[in-house]
């Protein structure tokens, strides 16, 4: 983060000149410089691949052993709750 003498303050990146100076006094800071000549494509919705994203492989991801795991000690549980309701 590039610190500004003169202001006392912190400036992102982002929020400093193409230039690399201070937005409020214009000092040139010590950081990196952010200026992009090519524009950023637009990420859109055909664009997405939510599963390349999650790194998961194949076509339908089953749940995690631990996940079956705490719903079955769950079911028991309740099952043994409503046995003692009765007993």
């Amino acid at each position: 983060m590039p610190f500004c003498e003169d202001c006392a303050k912190y400036w992102a990146p982002s929020a400093m000149g193409s230039d690399g100076s201070c937005p409020s006094c214009g000092r040139h800071l010590d950081g990196p410089v952010i200026a992009s000549t090519t524009p950023r494509p637009r990420v859109t919705a055909d664009d997405l691949d939510l599963k390349k994203l999650a790194g998961q492989q194949g076509d339908d991801p089953s749940a995690p052993w631990h996940f079956k795991l705490l719903v079955t000690g769950v079911v028991v549980y309740v099952g043994w709750r409503i046995v003692n309701l009765f007993v």
